[in-house]
């Protein structure tokens, strides 16, 4: 029988990323995400209490990999995220867009970075002019060269997970991979 090989990251975790954790976490978790995918909505709620579990032993990394054939407000919804972020706020909006992903058009989007006190000014030229679509693009082409296809993807310490999504799965996954080190 032979073995296939494991689908790798292929851009490491770096500067440019969203990172919630210490950067010698023994786990680092990465995300491919998409801010209206439902299955993306209930990973959501697995990786909070994944860090809930696991503490300061656990570095999670969030990039972008909208589905719009499928999704038409996903795009928007991750530019409102990076947007965010360069205010300083982007796990604030991470947060919201997915505790609210059944309201994810520009009326919803604008209302959000009200209520997280963002300069309304700067956000909507942000939005307007694109401004981030080009990071969004690079976290999704970086998804794409580590075969991810769909949405949530994980790779748990640079290695792509291929299992269920859910709490038990990934917590067993996470041992393997922390006891293979």
């Amino acid at each position: 029988m032979t073995r296939r090989a494991e689908a790798k990251l292929t851009v490491p975790v770096g500067e440019r990323d969203h990172i919630q954790g210490p950067t010698e976490a023994p786990v680092t978790l990465v995300e491919y995400g998409d801010y209206e995918c439902p299955y993306c909505g209930q990973a959501y709620f697995v990786v909070k209490e994944l860090q809930r579990l696991l503490g300061n032993r656990l570095r999670f990394v969030f990039r972008n990999f909208p589905l719009t054939t499928v999704h038409p407000y996903a795009q928007h919804a991750a530019e409102a995220a990076e947007a965010a972020g360069a205010q300083g706020k982007f796990w604030e909006m991470h947060d919201h867009l997915f505790e609210h992903q059944q309201e994810l058009d520009d009326k919803h989007l604008k209302k959000y970075a009200a209520q997280l006190g963002l300069d309304l000014s700067r956000f909507n030229r942000d939005m307007s002019e694109h401004r981030y679509a080009a990071r969004i693009r690079e976290d999704l082409l970086s998804g794409v060269r580590c075969g991810v296809n769909g949405t949530p993807t994980f790779c748990i310490n640079g290695v792509r997970y291929d299992g269920a999504p859910d709490l038990d799965s990934m917590v067993a996954a996470i041992k393997e991979a922390v006891a293979s080190v």
